[in-house]
């Protein structure tokens, strides 16, 4: 069973039912969910998932002002329900997996991991937010928000970086991508040093991956599940999960750099039908500076371009 279905079902059978019986008067209050660490929030979990950090669990958030009135009470509460569960025996949690379930204040949960207690409102507390935080912070599924405020604070994120800052981003990926994949990996073959183009490859991959997200408005994950979220994406989603999955399992110099130059063809044309580049070339050094000097914000247009 995936931890998300029996993260529901813990929380439809189980945690639900006898709360409403405990907090008559508060459960219209509480956002129930399953949000952050763990590969089950993004529904990537299997059987090799289940050995640390998984079993019956369920989040619950609560305004600061509802925590501070009762939430040592529900967290009391919470603790007590039944661990056992459709064949778990509990959460096995690791030795760094504390903070995955239980009763949360809302600003205190997405402090922990944006770094403050109300959503991004410049573009430089933007920055300072490591983007896989983001993604972990928008992950998983919410199954009841009486109140909406725990939503209201997800959709902020959600609608994803501030346009100029995107772009941002993506002049910087169009750098990245160019230096290690297009220009460098070769480079590195010819040479014999395989170790550098072994590095190449990774670093093109991890920026690749990045521009794609950014493309699709949406924030990569942890360096574990960035490819396989690529299949979810509609914008070149599916055609870069295939040729970075050559690139890394092939053994053949030649075939992975045919599959960089045919990803990089790729994005560029997507940014040429996407107004963000008029430029020729089929080098991604190229376009970087015309999707920079696209951002209207004067201090970010002025940064250097091979920085975010």
């Amino acid at each position: 069973m995936k931890g998300l279905e029996l993260s529901f079902r813990y929380y439809q059978e189980i945690c639900r039912p006898e709360l409403e019986k405990l907090f008559p008067g508060q459960i219209d209050r509480i956002a129930f969910g399953l949000v952050g660490d763990g590969s089950e929030c993004y529904g990537y979990d299997d059987e090799i998932s289940q050995d640390h950090d998984f079993g019956p669990r369920v989040m619950l958030w609560v305004t600061q002002e509802d925590d501070t009135k009762f939430g040592a009470a529900l967290s009391d509460a919470v603790s007590k329900l039944p661990k056992n569960f459709l064949g778990f025996r509990g959460v096995n949690t690791s030795q760094y997996g504390e903070g995955r379930e239980g009763v949360f204040a809302i600003p205190a949960f997405y402090k922990r991991f944006i770094g403050m207690g109300r959503p991004p409102e410049t573009i430089d507390e933007w920055r300072m937010i490591p983007e896989v935080n983001l993604s972990i912070a928008t992950n998983g599924e919410v199954f009841n928000d009486p109140l909406g405020e725990f939503t209201k604070f997800r959709n902020t994120l959600n609608a994803g970086y501030p346009e100029d800052l995107r772009l941002k981003k993506m002049a910087a990926r169009c750098m990245k991508m160019a230096q290690s994949g297009q220009y460098n990996y070769q480079r590195s073959i010819r040479r014999n040093e395989f170790v550098a183009a072994f590095m190449a490859a990774a670093e093109f991959t991890d920026a690749a991956c990045s521009m794609i997200y950014l493309m699709n408005n949406r924030y990569k994950p942890f360096y574990k599940w960035m490819h396989r979220g690529l299949k979810a994406l509609p914008v070149l989603g599916t055609q870069a999960f295939e040729l970075l999955k050559i690139l890394a399992a092939s053994g053949n110099h030649s075939d992975c750099a045919d599959c960089i130059e045919t990803l990089s063809a790729l994005i560029i044309d997507r940014l040429r039908k996407s107004g963000l580049t008029h430029s020729s070339s089929d080098f991604l050094l190229d376009h970087g500076p015309q999707i920079q000097s696209r951002i209207q914000d004067e201090k970010l247009r002025s940064m250097p371009i091979w920085g975010e």
